[in-house]
């Protein structure tokens, strides 16, 4: 199989500016030891920011990055001059990525094209000695120092944004059905684990309308527990509202089969038990309408299905208006 250069999980350091600190300087004149204090404040130091791209759909470009440290404020100056503020980092990462900072419970989500958050906060410049004058002080020598930058591992991690993920066993002819209903060109073979990284594409549906459907790598029984790739790939699903279990004709059991992947689901997360749920039975070019009526009694009653065949496209045209009615219910 070829090497995935896919990546949707990495960790780095990082360090945000330390704050300028504020100047303890005089302002001399001839008469006068001191005319009067005029140290400026420190410069606030950078932050560290993550930014969406809508170009990236991977972390692969983050792969070499282990400290990423932002620059710090400069202290303040003469004549009530303010330091200059540290030099921000921009993090640019794909839509859907979610960051995770060591020992906080706080989590930074981009969801959107350039939508901009702050990551760790650059350090506070401290205030410079005119700050601190008083009727009574009015030469203070002292001035404030800048406060550190937060600091931190950080783990980013990508989930796919996709209306319609398609699940399924290896060989299901999930990679099949995208490259029918969609421009994508995923990799298609007859051995398992053909799809090795998430394939996107835009289904054209009526008057100018589109949905995003991802083809995520088969999952195998025990994913859940780390077997096979779907362990590893699991997380995207929770980005998908509607979830279209693509279950091939010639299986032994397609109730079973759909049981099997609804539970490795559910021990990975529950919540994905309230996502709504649509059976698509692929290849059903070789079946009769004899064959038809066994595989439905196979299938649960509350699950909408349908049979299809992206070799014969039979079925495509209403499976893209199930999955409209179903993202806009």
């Amino acid at each position: 199989m070829e090497k995935s250069n896919f990546i949707d999980l990495i960790k780095i350091f990082c360090r945000s500016g330390h704050g300028g600190a504020g100047s303890k300087h005089f302002l001399r004149n001839k008469l006068t030891a001191f005319g009067g204090p005029d140290g400026g404040d420190g410069g606030r130091g950078g932050h560290i920011i993550l930014r969406g791209n809508k170009n990236l759909w991977t972390l692969l470009h983050l792969r070499y990055y282990k400290n990423v440290f932002a620059e710090n404020g400069e202290n303040g100056s003469k004549n009530n001059c303010t330091g200059h503020d540290g030099k921000d980092i921009i993090i640019e990462v794909p839509l859907g990525t979610i960051a995770t900072i060591a020992g906080d419970e706080r989590k930074v989500e981009i969801l959107e094209d350039r939508e901009q958050k702050i990551l760790l906060k650059g350090g506070r410049g401290g205030q410079g000695n005119s700050h601190f004058a008083t009727p009574t002080n009015q030469a203070p020598e002292h001035a404030q120092p800048g406060e550190p930058g937060e600091e931190s591992f950080v783990s980013l991690e990508l989930k796919v944004l996709a209306d319609v993920g398609l699940v399924g066993f290896p060989n299901a002819g999930k990679s099949t059905l995208l490259s029918v209903i969609t421009a994508a060109k995923p990799k298609i073979a007859d051995y398992a684990f053909t799809t090795l990284t998430p394939q996107l594409g835009m289904v054209e549906y009526r008057d100018n309308k589109s949905f995003c459907v991802a083809d995520l790598p088969g999952i195998i029984e025990g994913a859940a527990e780390g077997k096979g790739l779907g362990y590893r790939f699991l997380r995207h699903i929770e980005r998908n509202p509607v979830l279209l279990f693509v279950i091939p004709a010639d299986s032994k059991d397609h109730g079973q089969e759909f049981k099997i992947l609804q539970n490795e689901l559910k021990e990975y997360n529950p919540e994905l038990l309230d996502k709504k749920f649509l059976i698509a039975i692929s290849k059903s070019d070789m079946l009769d309408e004899e064959l038809k009526d066994a595989i439905e009694k196979e299938l649960p009653q509350n699950v909408p299905h349908l049979f299809i065949s992206s070799l014969t496209n039979k079925g495509l045209t209403e499976l893209k208006d199930l999955l409209w009615n179903a993202l806009n219910e």
